[in-house]
């Protein structure tokens, strides 16, 4: 059997590979930035991807308005019928739905992403690149050695990736089940979506301006409802209603819990990545075989930054070439005219 290759070191640490990136995958990418809920009616949240300002634009729950700040043009969006906002940077990228795979709407439709608050969002650095994060999502073999508070909820003795095109869908259950908790998702190339603990969250890996900087960006929703209804029925006992207080209090009971819990496994990948980068730019390592059974997800997509870096530059190079063509055609004729001017003089 053949061996599955990981991509060279120098994919992860090379400028010019992260320029190449940014054409072949980034601006032509769709990117999850979250439930309506994210967004208060008649104000503006900014996103930057790939050096790419967009302005997002609630004008109504059902009506949004995605317009890119160097140019003003309105960029195609996509809200599903449970409220996820999709969208694009670059007038390159493909519809949603030549994108995503049909599977993909089906399993959001199975959830309400609209009935859990906006509670918090994060940014900070990251000294790695952006491709360091996405692996460590993309396998979960370190889970239960990195992080054990996790794993004793979702046991990966059964872990799977299923991939799906430009999506790839993770399991901790051999049954593959459809509960409402335990629900991860990853959005080529960047983007994720977690439901578990209780909460969720979604982060965004937005690379920097150096092959092993990048940006981490975070959103916590939560909600507790059977504490609202818990609150609801003592104020009823009461023969009264709950305030507004009383049960905005209760639906954020148990969100700083959750907030700890979800917020250390994301630094002990964060802290996993930064080592990792770290032995990436020092030659520590150059390449590597993947398991094809264990970290499928890994391959599945490396291969898609693999094939769309390539096939982006061999259109590059070709369309440079055509250029140099081109330009000793025009010389040519412009020898040949001097010439034809010559012998008539």
């Amino acid at each position: 059997m053949n061996s599955i290759r990981t991509l060279p070191a120098s994919w992860f640490t090379n400028q010019n590979i992260l320029d190449i990136e940014k054409r072949a995958v980034l601006l032509k990418g769709w990117y999850l930035l979250g439930p309506t809920v994210r967004f208060a009616k008649e104000t503006e949240v900014d996103y930057e991807f790939a050096g790419v300002v967009i302005h997002v634009h609630k004008v109504s729950e059902d009506e949004f308005q995605i317009t890119r700040q160097s140019d003003g043009i309105v960029m195609p969006h996509y809200q599903t019928p449970t409220g996820l906002i999709f969208t694009t940077i670059d007038t390159s990228a493909p519809s949603f739905e030549e994108y995503f795979p049909p599977t993909l709407l089906p399993l959001l439709n199975a959830h309400d992403f609209r009935r859990l608050p906006h509670r918090r969002k994060l940014s900070y650095p990251g000294r790695f690149n952006w491709k360091t994060m996405v692996d460590g999502y993309q396998e979960c073999l370190h889970c239960q050695y990195t992080h054990r508070e996790f794993s004793v909820l979702y046991p990966p003795t059964f872990y799977a990736v299923q991939n799906d095109g430009n999506i790839s869908r993770h399991f901790a259950d051999e049954r593959y089940t459809e509960a409402k908790d335990g629900l991860f998702l990853y959005f080529f190339p960047i983007c994720t979506l977690n439901l578990y603990g209780g909460g969720m969250s979604s982060f965004r890996v937005c690379p920097g301006e150096k092959a092993g900087e990048t940006r981490m960006e975070f959103d916590y929703y939560y909600l507790n409802q059977k504490a609202i209804n818990a609150v609801k029925a003592e104020a009823e006992s009461e023969g009264r209603e709950a305030t507004a207080e009383e049960v905005e209090k209760a639906g954020l009971d148990g969100f700083e819990e959750y907030f700890r819990f979800v917020r250390r496994v994301a630094m002990e990948d964060f802290e996993l990545c930064e080592v990792a980068q770290s032995n990436l730019e020092r030659g520590v390592y150059c390449q590597g075989v993947l398991n094809g059974a264990k970290e499928g997800g890994v391959k599945h997509y490396q291969g898609l930054v693999r094939e769309r870096v390539l096939r982006q530059f061999k259109e590059e190079q070709n369309a440079e070439e055509r250029g140099h063509e081109d330009q000793a055609i025009q010389a040519d004729r412009g020898t040949a005219g001097r010439v034809e001017v010559a012998s008539h003089a």
